[in-house]
């Protein structure tokens, strides 16, 4: 028997803790038409790849669809012509969306949260038109982390991400199946697999909030080598009894 190349194991890693998620948190359920969002990134790539593996399994059903949403007013660009044929390959039918915005019209918001809204916008519409009645996004277990964090400290907030979240405007639910596996993980897999980088890569990349929490991630795995997953264990081990309760300011 030929050993494992190092692709195949790193695969099969990831793959493990996407079925602990879906199974684990019910993220799939029989007759599911899911539109997975293809950015073009690690991510999005290696997600599309294990859904469109699970959709041919036969218990629960699964079919998978996959659109990519390009951004008119921000120079971010994926390689379209890839894209499509990555599909192809997995079997899944691709669609292209275009989307934008006007940051002058709300600056109270950033350039980040217009662009990621828009996107969703764009998604949620075309779900709703093709059948869809779940949308998976590639958040894996370093955003959860890193978005708690950014609550944390900007909003005075614990919070994160759902895993699931039924969405209340829409009849869709947000699925999440990357949200066990970490980000290390999946850049070691998809430089195995040659996955090909971004043509433009999005300007407040690296100028971003989510940029310093990835560093202080980062700080805390020094200190600590288990912090990721404490972190992520705490999320779900709330200590009301040892926690401040709330009180009202004073007038």
């Amino acid at each position: 028997m030929a050993k494992p190349t190092e692709q195949q194991k790193l695969y099969k890693g990831i793959s493990r803790n996407f079925g602990r998620a879906t199974k684990g948190y019910g993220m799939l359920e029989n007759g599911d038409r899911i539109l997975v969002a293809l950015s073009g990134g690690k991510d999005s790539l290696t997600l599309l790849q294990l859904m469109a593996e699970r959709s041919r399994i036969y218990k629960p059903k699964i079919s998978v669809v996959a659109a990519h949403v390009t951004m008119i007013n921000i120079p971010y660009k994926a390689d379209i012509a890839f894209l499509k044929e990555f599909c192809d390959g997995l079997g899944v039918e691709f669609h292209l969306l275009e989307s934008g915005f006007d940051a002058s019209t709300d600056t109270r918001k950033s350039p980040c949260f217009l662009c990621s809204w828009n996107r969703r916008k764009a998604l949620f519409t075309l779900a709703q038109e093709i059948g869809c009645n779940k949308i998976a996004l590639g958040h894996n277990m370093d955003d959860f982390i890193e978005t708690m964090l950014m609550n944390i400290t900007f909003q005075g907030a614990f919070s994160a991400m759902a895993p699931v979240m039924k969405m209340e405007k829409f009849p869709i639910t947000v699925i999440r199946p990357l949200c066990l596996v970490n980000e290390s993980n999946i850049e070691a897999y998809a430089q195995a697999s040659c996955f090909p980088p971004q043509q433009k890569n999005c300007p407040h990349e690296k100028s971003s909030n989510r940029q310093t929490m990835k560093e202080l991630l980062q700080h805390l795995e020094k200190l600590n080598p288990e912090a990721r997953y404490n972190l992520w264990g705490s999320m779900s081990n709330i200590q009301q009894e040892l926690l401040p309760p709330k009180i009202e300011k004073s007038k």
